[in-house]
């Protein structure tokens, strides 16, 4: 049985410790996608990472390999949590996994310096070269980009997508970081649902 893991982003540090704001695995589109994904009997899980607004590597790779990862299960990973799963299966070539799903990858500013984040990132985030085998390892692999997306995640796409040109890649307009409400329509993404759901029937 297929299984599935929503990798949330990297929040604001006074949004990380905002009472009235929801968690980050709880904001956006991720808490609709996992509730659409249960209804198709997916047994799905949104991993929150301690202390998000400063993501350390050692504390998301312990939280995903809490989970299980089998060559069913899908990955959606939104901004730095993309960026971490291009990573992790990078580091991890002995892992093979089901159609993975990439919204607006980030890689932090490995690619602009010149804006460097707010809070340095910690053991060792994006300090790797993509496994260019690394599509061998998964069902699928599916990019997703806005064509108004900041310049830090259009560069972390086009390496991505250097590294691996046999992705399939998904252009969206004014569709900003695919932050729910701020950016789209609202706090579903039907898209990305109807991609999940067209890669489950080609392989059943």
């Amino acid at each position: 049985m297929a299984n599935a893991l929503i990798l949330h982003g990297k929040p604001q540090k006074d949004t990380y410790y905002n009472p009235a704001l929801p968690s980050a695995s709880n904001s956006n589109w991720l808490p609709w996608l996992q509730h659409e994904l249960l209804l198709l009997d997916i047994p799905t899980q949104t991993p929150e990472m301690f202390n998000a607004w400063q993501p350390d590597y050692r504390i998301w790779s312990d939280e995903l390999e809490r989970h299980d990862l089998t060559p069913d299960t899908l990955l959606v990973g939104h901004s730095m949590g993309a960026g971490f799963i291009v990573q992790w299966l990078s580091e991890h070539p002995d892992v093979r996994v089901g159609h993975v799903f990439l919204v607006a990858p980030s890689l932090g500013d490995r690619f602009t310096p010149d804006s460097p984040l707010e809070y340095p990132l910690l053991g060792g985030f994006f300090d790797f070269e993509i496994d260019n085998a690394l599509m061998e390892r998964t069902r699928s692999l599916t990019l997703f980009h806005s064509d108004n997306d900041r310049a830090r995640v259009g560069a972390s796409v086009e390496y991505i997508r250097s590294a691996l040109p046999d992705l399939e890649y998904r252009e969206f307009h004014n569709y900003g970081h695919f932050r729910g409400k701020r950016d789209m329509a609202d706090d579903t993404f039907p898209e990305l649902l109807a991609a999940i759901t067209a890669k489950l029937e080609q392989t059943t």
